[in-house]
């Protein structure tokens, strides 16, 4: 049986405003266990991005704890270096260095990371961006790629690090419809290596193609959860049934 990797226990999050704090994550629990593709949806706002980034310790808590790949952190100080090196994050914004080429953008990360030498790194970086598919775009700069293709570099650059656990935030709701599709195959592709994946998306057909467990949230609450078929087939609360009756699954 596959070892948890992932875990939210008693989780919550606020963020400071004019009227005093909003708590954005409210008693969030669940597991993912290695391995596993898990998909965060509902309405903007939910509290689906706030989760995402607190995994990788973009984001503090205020109560509760998380554990990833056996590392425990919550309020108190945490090793963030060494919840880093196991996880990787595609943005939703690409966030690529702009006077980088797209094997240069990948490649750094390998030689910052992974201690390689320039050579090595560009043919590791090179090698990726092939599995992508950016075969003929690998000494392109980003202004000259497409918002797909930079998605894809930023793909590569986060398996570059060679992450137990991705993380992928929106990765195609920047992206022109035209494109969405293509970055969605990318990723389905990496979900058959066997890495574990946790991903916001408002992409629902994407969700069913290439998740195994879904979490549905709202008002930084988990609604329902559970196996992604099952879900979509028959939920069980009135309000995700509505949610899906809406953006058209």
């Amino acid at each position: 049986m596959s070892q948890t990797i992932v875990e939210f226990k008693e989780v919550f999050k606020s963020f400071p405003s004019e009227k005093g704090p909003v708590e954005v994550l409210k008693d969030i629990n669940f597991k993912v266990k290695e391995g596993q593709v898990v998909c965060l949806i509902g309405p903007s706002g939910g509290g689906k991005s706030t989760c995402l980034r607190s995994i990788n310790a973009l984001e503090t808590i205020d109560r509760g704890d998380i554990e990833v790949c056996g590392i425990h952190y919550g309020t108190t100080k945490r090793p963030i270096h060494k919840v880093r090196q196991n996880t990787a994050m595609v943005f939703q914004r690409f966030e690529l260095f702009p006077h980088l080429t797209a094997q240069e953008n990948v490649a750094l990360g390998i030689r910052k990371v992974k201690g390689l030498s320039k050579k090595n790194s560009m043919a590791r970086a090179s090698d990726l961006l092939i599995r992508v598919g950016l075969t003929d775009h690998q000494h392109k700069y980003p202004d000259s790629l497409s918002g797909g293709q930079q998605q894809r570099v930023g793909i590569a650059r986060a398996l570059a690090l060679e992450p137990k656990v991705l993380l992928c935030d929106e990765p195609t709701s920047a992206l022109d419809p035209e494109l969405v599709d293509d970055v969605c195959d990318v990723l389905v592709d990496v979900a058959k290596s066997g890495i574990t994946m946790i991903i916001v998306t408002h992409e629902m057909s994407f969700v069913k193609k290439i998740s195994d467990w879904t979490l549905f949230l709202e008002h930084g609450t988990i609604l329902e959860q559970g196996p992604t078929q099952e879900l979509f087939a028959s939920p069980k609360t009135e309000r995700l049934q509505q949610f899906l009756n809406k953006v058209h699954t």
